[in-house]
């Protein structure tokens, strides 16, 4: 592994799935410029995620359609037959 190419600064920050509001804690470099109050009382930087593990189907096993910012109605709109 070469030596001084990793990311320095590694601190905890809360990552909450916006899709289903489930939040957890880990250890990121990401700069957010909100605050949260976590379990054990601190406050932690929040990480907000379009998806993650607790909401990707793959994980859930669930076959949720994930329609970010209308992509779905825009390619069809875009695709769809002219009568």
């Amino acid at each position: 592994m070469q030596k001084e190419i990793h990311p320095k600064g590694y601190r905890f920050v809360v990552f909450k799935d916006m899709s289903n509001g489930t939040t957890f804690l880990g250890r990121s470099t990401a700069r957010s410029s909100e605050n949260v109050k976590w379990e054990d009382g601190n406050e932690y930087p929040v990480i907000k995620l379009d998806i993650s593990s607790t909401s990707h189907p793959f994980y859930t096993g669930k076959n949720v359609l994930v329609d970010t910012a209308g992509r779905i109605d825009k390619f069809k709109k875009r695709y769809e037959k002219k009568k």
